[in-house]
Parts: structure tokens; C-alpha cells; sequence
């Protein structure tokens, strides 16, 4: 793949892969695009192996998920909505932007549960795609999926 090619699929990409990596990210934008920005570097070095063009967006996916992975570790992941909105600040979001809510009831969530519900529910990717991506099997998605609602339910009937 050339560098234009690359350049030109992940700018179709671009908007999907920041609303993938900010709902991952609990609403933090600075963490999403710092993470956006290594997945990007890391697909653009590893795209001269890549040839199957059909791909292209579960493959750069996959590298912003193996990413977030990578930088989970210095994040954080809260008890209750109410922790969360301790932790609020103007740096995690904009106090007004509408999705605010649901990204502190997400950041109650596990990680896999968060990338799970994530990836089905705003990204339209199917349990199998969703497999592919994670490196999970397709029942482990599909208790993620079922745990992940279970709990963020509760979360929000708080």
C-alpha cells in the first residue's frame, strides 16, 4: 500500500476510528486522540505487509484496540457513576457535550465490556467482527456483550 492509499483510507476512517477510541476513552478526548495517533503511526509502519483492502477498517480497528489496550493501564475505571462524576473535569470533556453521561456510565464498565458494547452498538460491527478484533471468541463477545448491558443498566437506573 502506498503512503497515499493509507493516507486516503484513514481519512474515510477517521471519524468511526475517534468515535470508536473516544467511547473507549470514557469521553476523553486528549486520551482518544493520543491513542488515535499511535494506532495510526503503528498501521501506517506495519501497512507495506498489508494487502487486503476489503479490511482496511476491521484491520486499523484492531490496532487502536490492541492500542487502547496498551494505554488501559493508566487509565482509570470507576466503582459508580457517581466516582466518575467526582472525577469530572474540564480536560476529560466539554461539561455540555451530549454524550457526557453515557461516557461516565461506561467508564464504570471493564474494558472489554466498554470495547464490546462499543464496537456493536455504535460501530455496527457484527459478534464475529467483533471476535476478529479483540482477539476474543465469539461466545466470550457475546458474554461481554450481555454483561456489559446488564451493567449498564444498572448503572444508569442509579
Amino acid at each position: 500500500m502506498t503512503k497515499e492509499e493509507f493516507t486516503n483510507r484513514v481519512k474515510r476512517e477517521q471519524k468511526a476510528l475517534r468515535g470508536f477510541l473516544l467511547a473507549l476513552c470514557c469521553g476523553k478526548m486528549d486520551d482518544a486522540d493520543d491513542i488515535a495517533q499511535d494506532a495510526c503511526i503503528k498501521a501506517y509502519l506495519a501497512s507495506t505487509d498489508f494487502s487486503d483492502a476489503d479490511k482496511f477498517r476491521a484491520w486499523l480497528f484492531k490496532i487502536a484496540y490492541n492500542t487502547f489496550l496498551n494505554h488501559k493501564a493508566s487509565m482509570r475505571t470507576f466503582e459508580s457513576l457517581e466516582d466518575a462524576k467526582g472525577m469530572q473535569s474540564n480536560s476529560t470533556a466539554d461539561a455540555h457535550y451530549q454524550y457526557q453521561d453515557l461516557y461516565l456510565a461506561l467508564s464504570t464498565l471493564q474494558p472489554k465490556e466498554r470495547s464490546a458494547l462499543t464496537l456493536f452498538y455504535l460501530n455496527n460491527y457484527s459478534i464475529r467482527e467483533i471476535a476478529v478484533i479483540t482477539g476474543s471468541s465469539e461466545d466470550a463477545v457475546k458474554k461481554q456483550l450481555s454483561r456489559g448491558r446488564d451493567n449498564l443498566k444498572k448503572v444508569l437506573k442509579r
